[in-house]
């Protein structure tokens, strides 16, 4: 049986119909299959792989890391340093409320622990969180989940969660004493690129004070310069009380993590001990990884050419059938007519070689998140490639 017959047998599918190529090797921008067809990466593993395939400073901690120790034991008994140095590093480039950090696996578990966190530490119940939103498909982060399409077939889910209308002050004033948090992207991702109104941000960061509820933010797909600063939430003027990271924290590596005051976060520890706990999380080569990947973005220069690439792509993205061009930063939503065009394009695009891929809440537009190593000639070739394939389907 040939490798794709036995990746439909043998792997659980999450579509009818997946991509299904396969690659062999991958490296900066590009990826090969066994044909050695190259691809030209559009999408960065949605947003995993910030720095491209296997940045040569993250390869070479991943080896130095497996010549001292692998897995030690479960997440907080022991003092292991890539932990330690990697914490250390993401502390010293956030605000002074936010200087405990609990490594997970992933965002998804990230977001779960930052909802315990916030359950345990306010005493209360309830869970906002709002329309568009994405946030994880476990139970927890699945029930504030912003689109009842995947959600409703999993119920019951959560209870005490209530979803309100992005970028609506009138929605800020169902947030109550009885809050434990709000849950809330920078930009929502899945939903086609959505900023959030700094007004609104602002406001609503005010409205959780007011009431004694937490501000959970999640940089899970913003976070790490995707939009231009290395974190979202500071060009709102906001910090909030727990960030959730994920995607581009391990440097390509599964990593995840929910930062938040220490004092908010040692509730944890007693009443039970341990009340949250993992056995990988914070593994430390995925540690080890993770931290030469942010030491390479803040000392690439990356992060000062995110706007103006992003720019470039805005530009030269122009045709009739590409109805507007949504961004912030290199987090772009190509709008079309309907899902039909949107897929014909990608699927031209896949076959002609360059890779881009569609948004879960908005499947009428088209992805681009390259990594943020992507230099001009890079983004006018994969311009073209999406033009030549918007033209391919012209009448």
């Amino acid at each position: 049986m040939t490798s794709r017959q036995l990746f439909l047998r043998h792997l659980a599918q999450t579509s009818p119909d997946p991509m299904g190529l396969e690659i062999i090797r991958a490296e900066g921008m590009y990826l090969w299959d066994p044909s050695g067809k190259r691809y030209l990466d559009l999408i960065a593993g949605i947003g995993v792989c910030a720095l491209g395939h296997r940045p040569p400073r993250v390869v070479d901690a991943i080896r130095a890391q497996l010549d001292h120790y692998l897995h030690l034991m479960v997440y907080g008994e022991l003092v292991q340093t890539p932990q330690v140095q990697f914490a250390s590093l993401i502390t010293g480039l956030l605000p002074s409320t936010l200087q405990s950090v609990y490594f997970t696996n992933s965002g998804s578990e990230a977001i779960e622990g930052a909802m315990k966190l916030a359950k345990r530490y306010t005493g209360r119940a309830e869970i906002l969180a709002f329309r568009g939103g994405y946030h994880g498909s476990t139970q927890g982060a699945l029930s504030i989940l912003g689109d009842p399409y995947w959600r409703d077939a999993y119920g019951p889910l959560l209870p005490k969660v209530g979803h309100l209308d992005f970028n609506s002050s009138k929605s800020l004033e169902q947030i109550g004493t009885g809050t434990a948090c709000v849950v809330t992207e920078t930009i929502q991702a899945e939903a086609g690129v959505i900023a959030a109104d700094p007004e609104w941000m602002k406001a609503l960061s005010h409205r959780c004070r007011e009431t004694g509820t937490l501000l959970v933010v999640d940089e899970v797909q913003c976070g790490f310069g995707r939009n231009g600063p290395l974190w979202a939430f500071s060009s709102y003027g906001i910090v909030p009380d727990i960030l959730v990271l994920g995607k581009a924290l391990g440097g390509g590596m599964p990593l995840g993590a929910f930062i938040s005051d220490p004092e908010i976060m040692s509730c944890l520890s007693h009443d039970p001990v341990l009340g949250h706990i993992t056995t990988f999380g914070g593994h430390p080569v995925c540690c080890a990884a993770g931290k030469a990947a942010l030491e390479a973005l803040l000392e690439g220069g990356y992060l000062d050419a995110v706007e103006s690439r992003g720019a470039l792509f805005s530009q030269l993205l122009v045709h009739p059938r590409i109805r507007r061009v949504r961004r912030k930063g290199l987090m772009i939503a190509v709008e079309f007519e309907d899902p039909a065009t949107c897929r014909a394009v990608i699927s031209h695009c896949i076959r002609g070689g360059t890779l881009v891929d569609w948004f879960l809440f908005a499947p009428h537009c088209l992805r681009i998140a390259p990594p943020l190593i992507i230099g001009e000639e890079e983004i006018r070739q994969g311009s073209k490639a999406l033009l030549e394939a918007c033209e391919h389907f012209t009448d």
